[in-house]
């Protein structure tokens, strides 16, 4: 058995940007460590002025000197620096829009950032600061019950779910400020408490008012989600060199999803059930194993997976990439939001407990069935996410502060595409399979990007999945709740199938001109660690770099 690595491509001495890549991150790592508290002025002004130093030290790098790998790190870092400015700015009117619903949150977020920075405290002065914010918060609710009386607009559904969601936070946050203090220094507890544990209760109530009254939300867990406008989706695009406009991705997508259900037709006609790809799908979802055997399933699939690229020498897989990897089964409330497998170095499997409803236990089922978990295990471990993530601890590892979806799911969505072109679906139940997930990731370029246009609603987009894919009911509820609930970028659900063409059509550049190999592509894609598709075909086809990249690359025919 070989443990030694089969790549062995390393930076080379004359590769400069590295080492002031590993400076800039440990340097925002350490302001990240001081200043913890989040919507803090403090945090984003000290963070402008930091990026704004790199941006003038970056500028200042001889940039006609460096080698090729270093043009395109020195652009990593300065988009990088680029798009953090501007995020700075997207957050301070994202808190203007709903500080007018948070009397006085500034004055109690600015209570832990003196806190990190060791000042000195006044009890007394804080009991003061504290029965001040709580005096207005009731203020300024009633101001609004009277309002909404009237019949005025106090504000938008979305703000006012984001106003929740920062209160919250800052309730997490001064948890923390308020036990540092508590039991150790006296006149604190003396001066404190009291205010501290009112305006906890006051804050508490309000914040449950923002999301039923303003917000609308009916149940706890109600979507909302926070959409980011044409603005914002353009900006995310520029971001990640995608040379497309939000109405070009939607009919890639609607284009892609025709093919799907003309494929899904045929696999329909060969299981018996003419050209009703729905019945197809309805039948495979019925085609799950028994209580206990998913775990074997898993395992099973996973070794199929990495034995079909031996065979066909589409990828290098060392010893300790395929023997490493571990499982683990998801908790009921996670599969809330993750109603499907996830992965890395271990896979998290989605399975039903005997604590679910009946109901929830059909679904869970359905939704993780043999034919579909085939297509996700291969997705979530070998040659996915698994063997992405093996490979970024080990090449140019830094470059991992440059992420974007677009690599990260473009890599598990080519070979999606790849290993349907290569045959490795062995009967038309594993077509479906396939088929439904690729239905799903065209699905979730139009109801993500129709979301934060303004299109389309939560509910819209849940009915989407589950009329134009075949979700199940649940399942699609969970599936938008992760989209919108704010963990994701506005363009992560876009990039699966977006990410996959633009690998795909690179793909099809090298290997199918005869340039390389399947085996030489795939191993040269792992080794330059995450980076947008554009800046990592220049590295393939060692094709010079401008300072003002010409990132215009129409990657969809």
């Amino acid at each position: 058995m070989k443990y030694a690595l089969a790549w062995d491509d390393f930076p080379t001495p004359t590769d400069r940007l590295p080492a002031l890549i590993s400076r800039f991150q440990a340097d925002r790592e350490a302001l990240d460590h001081l200043l913890t508290a989040p919507w803090s002025p403090l945090r984003r002004e000290r963070f402008r002025e930091f990026y704004t130093e790199w941006h003038t030290s970056l500028n200042a790098v001889p940039f006609d000197t460096l080698s090729l790998a270093d043009r395109v790190d020195w652009y990593l870092l300065r988009n990088l620096l680029a798009t953090e400015l501007r995020n700075l700015d997207k957050e301070a009117q994202r808190w203007h829009e709903m500080e007018p619903l948070l009397p006085s949150l500034s004055d109690l977020i600015a209570l832990e950032d003196e806190r990190k920075q060791l000042r000195d405290i006044s009890p007394s002065n804080i009991a003061e600061r504290l029965d001040n914010a709580l005096t207005e918060l009731r203020r300024r609710r009633n101001e609004i019950e009277a309002c909404r009386n009237a019949g005025a607009e106090i504000a938008r559904p979305t703000v006012a779910n984001r106003a929740a969601q920062a209160l919250t936070a800052t309730l997490q946050q001064l948890e923390t400020w308020y036990t540092f203090y508590a039991g150790y220094d006296p006149l604190f507890n003396w001066w404190v408490e009291r205010p501290y544990h009112a305006w906890r209760e006051e804050a508490t109530r309000y914040i449950d008012f923002l999301r039923q009254n303003l917000a609308g939300a009916e149940r706890s867990d109600t979507i909302i989600g926070d959409p980011v406008g044409r603005e914002g989706i353009e900006d995310e695009l520029r971001q990640n060199l995608i040379a497309y406009s939000p109405e070009e991705l939607i009919a890639i997508a609607q284009k892609e999803a025709e093919w799907c259900k003309t494929e899904l037709r045929r696999a329909a006609q060969e299981m018996g059930l003419g050209d009703d790809w729905r019945k197809a799908i309805e039948q495979v979802k019925s085609l799950h194993v028994a209580p206990g055997d998913q775990p074997r399933l898993v395992r099973d699939l996973a070794h199929e997976a990495v034995d079909f690229l031996a065979q066909n020498d589409l990828l290098t897989v060392c010893a300790i990439a395929r023997e490493t990897w571990c499982m683990q089964m998801m908790s009921p409330e996670m599969q809330k939001v993750n109603p499907f497998f996830l992965g890395g170095d271990d896979i998290i499997v989605s399975f039903p407990t005997n604590t679910m409803e009946h109901s929830q236990k059909r679904m869970s089922l359905r939704g993780n069935n043999r034919h579909f978990s085939r297509a996700t295990v291969q997705h979530e471990l070998i040659p996915g996410h698994r063997m992405q993530m093996f490979a970024m601890a080990r090449f140019h590892p830094y470059r991992e502060l440059f992420y974007t979806p677009f690599w990260m799911e473009g890599w598990t969505l080519h070979w999606e595409m790849l290993l349907w072109d290569l045959g490795f679906a062995q009967t038309p139940e594993d077509r479906v399979g396939m088929l439904f997930w690729r239905l799903h990731r065209c699905a979730r370029v139009e109801f993500s990007l129709g979301f934060h246009l303004g299109t389309l609603t939560p509910q819209a987009c849940v009915d989407m999945l589950v009329n134009e894919v075949g979700h199940e009911p649940n399942n699609a509820e969970a599936e938008v709740r992760r989209s919108f609930g704010g963990d994701y970028d506005p363009l992560y659900q876009c990039a699966y199938l977006i990410g996959g063409l633009q690998v795909r059509a690179l793909h099809r550049e090298l290997v199918g001109s005869g340039k390389m190999s399947h085996l030489q592509f795939h191993d040269a894609m792992l080794k330059e660690n995450c980076v947008p598709i554009v800046l990592l075909r220049a590295l393939l086809t060692e094709t010079p770099i401008e300072q003002e990249l010409d990132w215009n690359w129409k990657f969809y025919e």
